[in-house]
């Protein structure tokens, strides 16, 4: 490969786009809604979610020096990360602490990117992402979804125009930002019923001595501010 040629493809994702109008983000941002409020959808969608939730996990596992043995994602669109590690101290905190915020998190960075230009970087960057999860992946269903996840991203980077892969970014963006914020508030009504009696934040309890319910606070927190933050980003405010 010449020189030429790997300035070409370096200028080609690290390089600016220029900006999408106004009515295309809003536009896209309508659509990434109708895939977050509707039930119906939600079911499907909220696949995407958990393959964020996990990957989150995962990458914080990894960070703070923990073994990372597999993810699972399942088809009722739970999920199932392990590592292997001290059962307690700041990374397990941090590992345990990273599935809830992580989509509205990577939203936020994806605003940032938009925000600059860089719509090439982010689709390269998620198909990156997702090609590294694919490794760590241990079920047929988490294989499945995290490949099909991962080929829209190269299609759309590879065989559509300019105009389509800026609204593709946007609509994903928007997606992670607006589905993130979801799960905590179904997180809350199951507590209320008496549901999901190991999760995220009961184990964050157990580790901090904190009440899962704070944990859970910061969580909507997290995600809210997100959102708020990176709908500024990407609207242009």
């Amino acid at each position: 490969m010449d020189t030429d040629h790997l300035t070409d493809i370096w200028s080609r994702v690290f390089g600016t786009q220029p900006a999408p109008s106004l009515w295309l983000v809003i536009i896209t941002a309508v659509l990434a809604l109708g895939a977050v409020v509707p039930h119906t959808a939600w079911r499907l969608s909220r696949n995407a979610v958990t393959i964020a939730h996990e990957g989150g996990h995962g990458l914080i596992a990894l960070l703070t020096g923990r073994r990372l043995d597999g993810i699972r994602l399942h088809s009722d669109t739970s999920g199932l990360t392990v590592s292997r590690g001290k059962p307690t101290g700041l990374g397990m905190v941090l590992t345990a602490a990273a599935g809830y915020i992580a989509p509205s998190l990577l939203g936020l960075a994806g605003a940032a990117l938009l925000a600059a230009g860089h719509i090439t970087a982010l689709l390269w960057g998620a198909t990156a992402l997702l090609l590294a999860m694919l490794i760590m992946i241990r079920n047929a269903y988490g294989m499945l979804t995290v490949v099909l996840t991962g080929a829209a991203f190269v299609l759309v980077s590879w065989l559509t125009t300019a105009e389509v892969q800026a609204a593709f970014a946007y609509v994903v963006v928007w997606f992670l930002l607006l589905g993130g914020v979801r799960p905590p508030f179904e997180l809350m009504g199951k507590r209320r019923r008496g549901g999901a009696v190991d999760s995220d934040p009961d184990q964050l309890a157990r580790l901090t001595h904190v009440p899962a319910a704070v944990w859970l606070g910061l969580f909507h927190v997290v995600t809210l501010c997100s959102l708020m933050g990176g709908g500024r980003w990407l609207l242009g405010l």
